[in-house]
């Protein structure tokens, strides 16, 4: 892991650099000693710099910008940076070495005279030993020490999970719950205090457009606190994201142009305001500043599920659907150009078995139009709409079926 001296290391590269195009340039000693002036202002001001760093003087006071947009992005970063985390994932693994093997040990003791005292050596395990294998981010939500982060971060049960404070503390992690559908983690930092830090959750339900996004995290698992600043570029995307535990279907992401990479997954997305509006979570391969981050209403529903029951219960309806589109309906001759057509495919039938849309009495190619009268568009998704809601209510589904408009009651069951 790069240390936090790197960049004192770059410096004074910095610096050697230019004291040696001076000393090319230099004729005299008059000269000579206005080199020396030189490198000792250099020195006293790199001084300055460390003692003023050292001594911790007020963010505030080290810089001030006279333009509000950039100001706020500072106090957003500011109200949020110490209670971003990193997630350093270790894990228990052999130790290799090069060990004595003699591949004629087999042999009659004349034969293995003949080969005299030939040397070999073959890898062998050595014991074991506890090795970082990666790392992510997180935020803390709670002063006892919850943390928000993604799923695939801290999937791996056979592993051990530590939190990096921004102060650089360190502290053993726990992984409490792990959301079945999202990917999202809710991790518990073990300590005793009660005042930790904690981020501003927003609603991300009132995000727009074209609005400023601020991702923190820690960049490619080494540099902490890593701050890229963007737009919101797409509402309700659906992707399907490939890790470690294999692919992945996600949808209802929010899309930015701000910097994600695997190492500030799980790490927040701010709006100006200083809120937490989504989690980082995927990037696109082979593109240039596409990112993707959970709305961060979805995650306070699996905090609240988890300060309740100890775990994330997710809403479930029990159906396999196609977003119907303007073009989908035009070549498939549809009554409406929004809705979810309920039909199955090859990853299962339409209905799932003794769900609650089998128990309601939903059928193949049925169309659901609204829920609760919210209708369903390209935005506003069967899926997104139905996470809103708690395990055990009761919603009513309007739907065509064969062309006529019916009601139909559900009520939502836990995913199992």
């Amino acid at each position: 892991m790069i240390k936090n001296n790197s960049t004192k290391a770059f410096f004074f590269i910095s610096v050697a650099l230019l004291a040696g195009f001076l000393l090319g340039t230099v004729k005299n000693s008059a000269h000579a000693n206005i080199l020396d002036d030189i490198i000792n202002k250099i020195r006293v001001t790199q001084s300055e710099s460390v003692t003023k760093t050292e001594n911790n003087i007020e963010k505030t006071e080290l810089y001030k910008s006279d333009n509000v947009y950039e100001d706020s992005i500072v106090n957003a970063i500011d109200k949020n940076s110490d209670a971003v985390i990193s997630i350093i994932v270790s894990k228990d693994l052999p130790i290799i070495e090069n060990c004595p093997y003699n591949p004629f040990g087999d042999l009659p003791p004349e034969f293995q005279d003949f080969f005299g005292n030939l040397k070999f050596q073959r890898p062998c395990q050595n014991g074991t030993k506890e090795q970082e294998i990666g790392g992510g981010s997180g935020f803390i939500v709670s002063e006892d020490g919850l943390v928000i982060t993604n799923k695939h971060v801290v999937s791996d049960e056979s592993a051990s999970y530590t939190v990096l404070t921004n102060d650089g503390e360190k502290y053993p992690a726990t992984v409490l719950a792990l959301d079945p559908v999202q990917d999202i983690a809710i991790v518990k930092i073990k300590t005793d205090s009660k005042n930790l830090p904690t981020v501003n959750l927003g609603d991300s339900d009132s995000v727009r457009l074209g609005q400023t996004a601020i991702a923190i995290g820690n960049a490619l698992g080494e540099f902490r606190n890593t701050v890229s600043v963007g737009i919101i570029s797409g509402l309700a995307r659906s992707i399907e994201a490939s890790g470690s535990d294999g692919i992945e279907h996600l949808e209802g992401l929010i899309q930015t142009d701000a910097a994600i990479n695997p190492g500030n997954s799980g790490g927040p997305l701010l709006n100006l305001k200083g809120e937490v509006i989504a989690i980082n979570t995927a990037v696109a391969r082979n593109a240039e500043n596409i990112g993707f981050a959970i709305p961060i209403n979805q995650a306070k529903r699996a905090l609240e599920s988890v300060e309740k029951t100890g775990k994330i219960s997710v809403p479930y309806l029990g159906v396999r659907y196609i977003q119907i589109s303007k073009e989908l309906s035009e070549k498939e001759n549809l009554p409406v150009s929004e809705g979810a057509l309920v039909r199955g495919g090859e990853d299962g039938p339409a209905i799932v078995s003794n769900s609650p849309a089998a128990k309601a009495g939903l059928k193949t190619e049925d169309i659901i139009t609204a829920i609760n009268s919210e209708k369903i568009t390209e935005t506003k998704t069967l899926l997104g709409i139905i996470q809103k809601h708690n395990v055990g209510d009761v919603v009513r589904l309007s739907i065509l079926r064969e062309g006529k408009k019916q009601e139909i009651s559900v009520k939502l069951e836990a995913r199992p």
